[in-house]
């Protein structure tokens, strides 16, 4: 009798501490899930603005070396996803098949992969082949924790629930949470005096580690899907052949053969592609067109700050417009935005430094804000996908999977390209020089990052804009439900 009070103590200690949540309004579901995004977001957004500036500027990585572990982490990071996502989804291990449970376990890998770049294997030269290994194992190891636990985040997205409300409730919790994560960078650029003192860097990023997996395991404990089950549901009917490689081609060929679904992620290449390309020069550029005099350190640690930050508190402010009138004219409406404003700062020219600083924060805010929405349009392609085929259970994690397949290789491209363009105009030899350099070079590699700055985005959101008009799914926010919960 004793050996059986134990569990259901547990179970009402939890019962208990979701009744408290519940009278302090909070939803224990939408909770559940932004603790991953609070999680990753500090780790991400740290890693995405760092990396390529430490193994360029302080690592000293040889452009070669540079370029054959983005190739590298381009093919692992386009095969790991839809890997993980058919393992997720046809598995029939509890580790891959239930969403709390690959959280939970691959939360401390995730956060350990984290701070595999910001230690040095050893004191590197200048081109020493260590620092092009050590980027490339960094790389690869990162993006496939982020990719197993974040897959199943997402999968968490379109299977916590079908209603549009309670998904817009997700994505405002998850707003939230990314906002409190993404103050990270602000708080490493000023600790770090944008990572001039490194050892404080290296200490805030272990700290970051810790207390980012500390927020994951929140969801590994607590989060819950409609379809854990599904596991043993196939279990119990006997199929053999659930795993086979006929299957997975099948299921595949069905997912490509949707018009939304090869529009979506035909725009959303591009978005990846261009968030990349303000993540990684965003400061490198800002250093080199902006004299410090006009924006000095402090200033400088804001504005990057505000890049990751905004985006969220956009995004929650949007709320209403997501109800009123859908993701589909917002994120429509934030490509012609960008287009216009690198016309403007492309008529205004690189001499208004302000206006500069601006433009480059107000770019990487609506992108990322952008970019937040883009769950909804892949659940409501899951919630198709799913109607159509008459499935037993969503296949979420192999949409994500599949999507990044396609989207990933953008995040490899963008800093291979913008260095490849920058380095034929001196970057490699002028970075250590600065303005002291000659200026007739230094002035031929700043015009070429403005005119970067300015044509990047607007011929990127030209593509967008041809690709996301003709996406059909445009009213589910009219829609209660489209299949029932349960």
């Amino acid at each position: 009798m004793a050996v059986e009070e134990k569990p259901a103590s547990g179970v009402r200690t939890k019962t208990n501490v979701m009744r408290h949540l519940i009278n302090f309004g909070v939803n224990p579901a939408a909770l559940a899930y932004a603790m991953t995004t609070l999680g990753s977001a500090m780790i991400n957004n740290i890693f995405s603005f760092y990396y390529v500036k430490l193994f360029l500027n302080k690592y000293k990585i040889s452009e070669g070396a540079f370029h054959q572990s983005q190739v590298v982490y381009m093919v692992w990071n386009a095969i790991n996803d839809p890997l993980f996502g058919y393992l997720q989804d046809n598995s029939k291990v509890p580790c891959c098949s239930q969403r709390r449970l690959s959280i939970l376990y691959g939360a401390p890998l995730y956060s350990l992969a984290f701070l595999l770049a910001w230690f040095p294997w050893r004191s590197y030269t200048p081109g020493d082949w260590l620092s092009g290994l050590h980027l490339m194992v960094a790389l690869c190891a990162f993006d496939g924790m982020l990719t197993f636990v974040l897959l199943a985040q997402c999968a968490l997205f379109a299977e916590i629930s079908s209603h549009h409300q309670s998904r817009l409730r997700l994505v405002k919790y998850s707003q939230v949470a990314s906002l409190i994560g993404s103050s990270s960078v602000l708080f490493c650029g000023v600790l770090s005096k944008n990572m001039e003192d490194f050892a404080a860097f290296q200490a805030f990023t272990v700290m970051v580690a810790i207390l980012s997996c500390v927020c994951m395991l929140y969801t590994g404990l607590h989060s819950e899907s409609r379809f854990d089950n599904k596991g043993s549901e196939s279990d119990a009917s006997g199929s053999v052949d659930q795993t086979s490689f006929s299957m997975l081609t099948t299921l595949t060929w069905q997912i490509l053969t949707n018009r939304d679904f090869k529009l979506f992620v035909f725009m959303n290449f591009f978005q990846v592609f261009i968030l990349a390309f303000f993540n990684n020069f965003t400061m490198i550029f800002a250093e080199h067109l902006i004299p410090p005099d006009v924006l000095p350190s402090l200033a400088r640690s804001v504005m990057y700050g505000a890049g990751f930050i905004c985006p969220q508190l956009l995004v929650l402010s949007c709320e209403k417009l997501l109800r009123g009138i859908g993701y589909y004219r917002i994120i429509l409406f934030t490509f012609y935005m960008e287009a216009a404003m690198a016309a403007i700062m492309l008529a205004l020219g690189p001499q208004h430094y302000y206006i500069l600083a601006s433009f480059l924060t107000v770019n990487m805010v609506i992108i990322q804000a952008a970019f937040s929405l883009f769950g909804l349009p892949l659940a409501d392609i899951i919630d198709t996908d799913l109607q159509k085929y008459k499935r037993s259970s969503p296949l979420s994690s192999m949409v994500f999977g599949t999507n990044a397949l396609f989207t990933k290789p953008a995040q490899s491209l963008a800093p291979m390209i913008v260095l490849n363009i920058l380095n034929q105009f001196g970057y490699e030899q002028l970075k250590e020089a600065g303005r002291d350099s000659n200026p007739s070079a230094l002035e031929s590699l700043h015009g070429v990052m403005f005119y970067l700055v300015c044509l990047v985005p607007m011929c990127v959101a030209a593509l967008q804009i041809l690709a996301w008009r003709p996406f059909s799914i445009r009213s589910s926010h009219t829609v209660d439900i489209k299949y029932i919960d349960g």
